[in-house]
């Protein structure tokens, strides 16, 4: 068995998109404070998280996009984990429907696309303009497909120049999650794989960091 790692590491302050509040990670219980209330010799950390659901690799259900859409509690398990999945190739910044034009019947699977812009992660220039996105056509394209899940290595899978969101709408309207921020696709030699990308199941939300990674089996 196979593991390859599709996330990014989540830290204190980090920026995954411009404008969005960066996570905040510090101590509820410090190791020095917990002394007072264990047996001596015990001593624990209890970590304190606060994050927008839209932090770090993550995924989207349909809540996110429209108020009567199911949220992250309702994402079956059998949408996120164990998917079969396809990789295809392509080039930015506005990717149209021929990228998936060989592709057949997908229905449940997933299809990530990799454009190769996770290696401007962390820089001005992954979250500074002319990302990789999928345009109106391709959209179309891949709700004619039925993935159960579209990832992608870039910043949005919308064109973020303007307030249209029609990769989201789309996408999202079929029940067809999204996955963002994804990284080391470039590592992905192999076809046979499965995708993991499993969110926190939180009433009320619509996106949620995931552990998102491919198994061979």
């Amino acid at each position: 068995m196979r593991l390859l790692d599709l996330s990014h590491v989540i830290e204190d302050g980090m920026v995954t998109y411009p404008g969005i509040p960066g996570p905040v990670v510090s101590d509820h219980l410090t190791r020095e404070a917990s002394r007072s209330v264990y047996a001596p010799g015990t001593e624990f950390q209890l970590g304190r998280l606060e994050l927008i659901g839209n932090t770090g690799t993550y995924l989207d259900a349909p809540f996110h996009r429209y108020a009567d859409g199911h949220d992250l509690a309702e994402v079956p398990l059998s949408a996120v984990a164990g998917l079969p999945a396809v990789v295809v190739d392509a080039d930015g910044p506005a990717i149209g429907s021929d990228v998936f034009e060989h592709l057949g019947d997908l229905t449940g699977q997933a299809i990530l696309v990799r454009t190769g812009w996770s290696q401007h992660w962390r820089t001005p220039t992954y979250g500074g303009g002319g990302h990789p996105h999928l345009t109106s056509a391709a959209t179309e394209r891949l709700v004619e497909l039925r993935p159960a899940l579209v990832g992608i290595d870039s910043l949005n899978i919308d064109d973020t120049s303007t307030g249209e969101r029609p990769a989201h709408s789309g996408l999202l309207a079929a029940e067809i999650y999204v996955l963002e921020h994804l990284t080391a696709l470039a590592d992905i030699d192999d076809p046979g794989f499965e995708l993991f990308a499993v969110p926190l199941k939180v009433r009320g939300m619509g996106t949620s960091p995931v552990r998102a990674f491919a198994l061979w089996r």
